[in-house]
């Protein structure tokens, strides 16, 4: 707390760096499990250490990751590959233009650009619960710390657990596969706290991708849960937003 009134009183490009390291923590620490988890999945499932490890830099979406390496089990094609994913990940267009138009005050074009490469579902929610951080001229430096550090961390996380995977039992390995999980809903709690109906989004989008994959593959079902219940939100949250 001392630290963070610090930072605001006379804040610094060092201190706002370290202040949005400290902020990512907890997507840092949930990263690692998650990451090493898709690490080991994707050894055992053919993928070479460097490949398993370019995804992780290249992509840096974790259930985009985790649906291509299934996919690629399954033999899918590498054009269905990259059409799920990007329908998958169509989310980050709305997410980065929410973010960018939050900081565009206090940011550079430039400097919006080279962040919002760093964006994910947990980044941004965590960016969104520190908005009051936007309105400071080295902002920039604050959501560097928070996405950097989270970049890093799956990664790392992602080459350790290729190099488990040959040494991790695949009966274990499949049963890792919760973490993602677990760190979503670690995520969704603290806004259903502030307000329930987020909830509910979450509970539509999750009625309609079960329903869905009962009659299409669960990587497409993913794509519908996404959308439909997205879509839920204009109407559950009209009068809030």
């Amino acid at each position: 707390m001392a630290h963070d009134t610090e930072v605001q009183a006379k804040p610094t490009k060092m201190g706002m760096w370290l202040l949005g390291v400290q902020t990512g923590i907890p997507i840092t620490l949930g990263y690692i499990p998650v990451a090493i988890t898709y690490g080991v999945l994707a050894s055992q499932s053919g993928l070479t250490l460097l490949e398993l490890t370019l995804m992780s830099m290249l992509v840096y979406a974790g259930a985009s990751q985790f649906m291509g390496v299934n996919m690629i089990v399954a033999s899918a094609s590498m054009a269905e590959i990259v059409i799920a994913t990007f329908i998958l990940n169509f989310r980050h267009f709305i997410m980065s233009l929410s973010f960018m138009n939050s900081i565009r005050e206090h940011v550079s074009l430039k400097g919006r650009v080279g962040v919002s490469l760093g964006l994910t579902d947990e980044a941004f929610a965590v960016a969104a619960m520190n908005q009051e951080k936007a309105n400071n001229k080295k902002a920039v430096y604050f959501y560097i710390g928070i996405f950097l550090s989270g970049y890093l961390a799956w990664v790392i996380g992602s080459l350790v657990g290729g190099l488990l995977g040959e040494v991790i039992p695949e009966q274990l390995s499949q049963s890792m596969g919760i973490a993602l999980y677990a760190l979503f809903i670690s995520l969704l709690v603290p806004s259903v706290k502030k307000e329930v109906r987020f909830g509910l989004i979450a509970i539509v989008a999750m009625l309609i991708n079960t329903i869905a994959s009962q009659f299409m593959s669960s990587g497409w079902a993913i794509v519908v849960g996404t959308v439909l219940g997205g879509l839920s939100g204009v109407f559950l949250l009209k009068e809030k937003y």
